[in-house]
């Protein structure tokens, strides 16, 4: 049986530690965070101070949109505890543009929608927005005629 002996001195044993943590700090800053990819976009929007009707038009004027001067509806729902699959998939499209409807399971909201008036297409548009404590947590522009479409505020292209 061979027995090896090394003995470290403390100067190259603090410097094993600090290349170490050196080593850690480097990793743990170049891994992305996994859990935050794909959760919200990055948008440049104002969601917030929503609390009058000019306040409203003036967030659809943001992405170009003229709506009519009043809602067509106005309602008061609840977000569900759980989504089903359709929830989630209308989530997929808040998270697309940088919200989540998610983080307001439970609550009570209003939505309002809105005939849009310059949208090129054939058929009727609507916008809606669903709005908590005067700030927007989701809402989409889509058409009600035939197959029609939905999608986030922005125009797809």
């Amino acid at each position: 049986m061979f027995v090896y002996t090394l003995k470290a001195s403390s100067i190259k044993f603090f410097a094993v530690i600090l290349l170490s943590v050196a080593v850690l700090v480097t990793i743990v800053a170049i891994i992305p965070d996994f859990d935050a990819v794909g959760e919200v976009a990055a948008v440049a929007i104002e969601y917030s101070g929503i609390k009058t009707e000019e306040d409203r038009q003036t967030f659809f004027k943001q992405f170009n949109y003229e709506v009519k001067s009043s809602p067509l509806e106005v309602v008061k729902v609840s977000i569900p505890d759980e989504f089903d699959s359709v929830y989630n998939t209308y989530n997929d499209i808040q998270r697309a543009q940088g919200l989540n409807l998610a983080k307001y399971k439970g609550k009570e909201v209003t939505r309002y929608t809105y005939e849009v008036k310059n949208y090129e297409y054939e058929g009727t548009v609507l916008a809606t927005i669903i709005v908590h404590k005067d700030k927007i947590i989701a809402g989409d522009i889509c058409s009600i005629d035939g197959e029609g479409f939905i999608h986030g505020f922005e125009k797809p292209f």
